[in-house]
């Protein structure tokens, strides 16, 4: 829960499967004053955008959410809404597809990130009015 002293921000969908890692996510950005919204299957979190997609200004997203992948799950949250701010948090150990970038992916961040990693792609993302189309030379690797 975020604090009493913590002003809300922005809302943020959290899409982890796995538990842990979901609860922590969504405790730091809590703690940094985010209202957070948790999903731990592609299933839960393509409902809850369904239906709450207006006051969802961030989907944070792992790439691997057995049985499916992140990339399918971006491509269902882009069909409700094609303006949807996305970010990888992920373990995934090879690179992110590019065409989630060509598609409209934001960025991505390889788990375990820093808090200070987080908030500034939280931020940036949430703050960002043009997003430039995606290049070969902006393009974040997860290595």
């Amino acid at each position: 829960m975020a604090s009493s002293n913590c002003r809300i921000k922005s809302c943020i969908l959290a899409i982890d499967d796995e538990e842990d890692f979901l609860s922590f996510l969504t405790e730091l950005l809590e703690c940094q004053g985010y209202r957070v919204i948790a999903a731990s299957s592609a299933d839960e979190a393509i409902q809850i955008y369904e239906e709450r997609w207006r006051e969802i200004d961030l989907v944070l997203l792992d790439f691997v959410l057995p049985p499916v992948t992140g990339e399918l799950v971006f491509d269902e949250l882009q069909r409700v809404n094609p303006d949807v701010r996305v970010v990888l948090v992920t373990g995934y150990e090879k690179s992110v597809p590019f065409a989630m970038f060509q598609k409209g992916l934001l960025g991505s961040l390889k788990k375990p990130c820093s808090l200070g990693d987080l908030v500034q792609k939280v931020e940036e993302v949430i703050n960002v009015s043009a997003v430039p189309p995606p290049t070969s030379t902006n393009v974040f690797h997860v290595n």
